[in-house]
């Protein structure tokens, strides 16, 4: 994306995406979120100009050799897969792989958060420091040449490692330590990213990422994911936002029901029918379903009811049923007057 105005620079961009549409299919633009402003904008023109919300947008806050890494692994999926699926797999893709740098100062790092002592220790000869955006965002201090304890995960076996540094920087100490830590089969020097010294903030340093050449690596981590489909252009997507149209959907909550769970499907349509669950009322058998209605006011008390409702008009079904008075009370003995805790009642 170069050119002297922002026409110039969208244009190689516009006519890959006017190719992909019109045989189609939709594009999915990949870009560093810590360097967005000329991708949205360029993104942005081309939806524009195309009149189209088929091309999508993925931001993702990862190094720039890791970003290379998983827009290759998406686009080695993306024929397999709908559009919106091969789009939500980018963020999982991210927690598979170990991505971070070998530096020797970390007092310029903006992009990963450090401490005060971390800041003051760049300024100390000899200090080698690990630096990791992905699975997760860490920086720590390399003990005794020993980055064993620095490393928050390693993937599945076989593991490979690419690396990529300046031109003229040593990957010596790199080699002696932290290659046998991660037990790797393979590793393969790669040219510098362009955008690999805004992100680490320094000149000399050596980026990594480490991923899993297992066959069923990539394979897997679609199962991962929990897509629906988006109540506006009718994409299977994943997440809040679609990254297509924009729509915001509702994303599923929870584990899906097994097949064996006796919890009934939702309606399809809003009818303002509440469907009740088999299991709902299995403990008060016999007892009526519906609910309970408050007795109302001047109506004789009823019994309990243990058995069988009677019929309407609280008669009983062998004849009319006699009045309830309290134990030890006379038949024909006066009701006592009504009484408050504080003497006898005014009405």
């Amino acid at each position: 994306m170069t050119g002297r105005d922002k026409g110039e620079q969208a244009d190689a961009f516009i006519d890959f995406a006017r190719a992909n549409l019109e045989q189609g299919r939709k594009v999915t633009a990949l870009y560093a979120k810590w360097n967005a402003e000329t991708a949205e904008r360029v993104i942005a023109f081309a939806r524009g100009a195309l009149l189209t919300d088929e091309i999508g947008q993925i931001a993702l806050d990862i190094s720039p050799l890791a970003l290379s890494l998983v827009a290759d692994q998406l686009s080695y999926m993306a024929p397999y897969l709908p559009s919106g699926v091969t789009a939500a797999l980018a963020e999982e893709l991210c927690g598979h792989v170990l991505a971070g740098a070998w530096l020797k100062r970390v007092n310029n790092l903006a992009t990963i958060p450090i401490t005060f002592k971390q800041h003051l220790g760049s300024y100390i000869p000899r200090t080698t420091f690990l630096a990791f955006n992905a699975p997760v965002k860490r920086v720590g201090r390399v003990k005794k040449r020993d980055p064993r304890p620095n490393l928050p995960n390693r993937p599945m076996d076989p593991v490979q490692v690419l690396v990529c540094r300046p031109d003229g920087h040593s990957l010596d100490e790199f080699n002696e330590q932290l290659t046998p830590a991660l037990k790797a089969v393979s590793l393969n020097a790669l040219p510098e990213q362009p955008l690999g010294p805004k992100y680490w903030g320094v000149r000399k340093y050596i980026e990594f990422v480490v991923f899993s050449a297992h066959p069923q690596a990539l394979t897997s981590t679609p199962r991962a994911i929990r897509p629906s489909t988006c109540t506006w252009c009718r994409e299977l997507v994943a997440g809040l936002l679609c990254p297509y149209c924009g729509g915001v959907n509702q994303p599923p909550v929870g584990r899906p029901p097994t097949r064996t769970a006796d919890v009934p499907a939702p309606p399809t349509k809003s009818t303002g029918e509440h469907i009740r669950p088999a299991w709902v009322g299995a403990g008060r058998q016999g007892g009526p379903t519906g609910p309970q209605q408050p007795p109302q006011r001047g109506a004789a008390p009823q019994p309990p009811q243990g058995g069988r409702p009677g019929p309407p008009g609280g008669g009983h079904p062998s004849g009319p049923q006699a009045p309830v008075r309290p134990p030890g009370r006379p038949p024909n003995a006066a009701a006592p007057p009504h009484t408050s805790p504080t003497g006898p009642s005014s009405t």
